[in-house]
């Protein structure tokens, strides 16, 4: 499963990008966020608030209540704003 970062999450966490395999327990978004959390001390404070992170699963804006395939390409952003 590949991830994005974008924004600051991507400064906090050090990364623009990285391909993992989440355990077999993790079925949804918000899941795969809470199992990001736990693999390192950055990824646990760029992901602490789920109400400013957004997430996209292949292109698609989706709740945390998604379900998640292996294939699946994960974005995460804050909520973006306009002017």
């Amino acid at each position: 499963m590949k991830i994005l970062y974008f924004a600051w999450l991507r400064t906090k966490i050090g990364v623009a990008s990285e391909t993992v395999e989440p355990p077999a327990g993790v079925a949804t978004v918000g899941a795969l966020v809470d199992w990001l959390k736990t693999r390192s001390p950055q990824h646990a404070d760029a992901l602490a608030n789920s109400k400013v992170v957004k997430v996209a699963v292949n292109q698609e804006h989706v709740p945390y209540d998604h379900p998640l395939s292996p294939g699946d390409e994960v974005a995460l952003f804050p909520p973006v704003t306009g002017g």
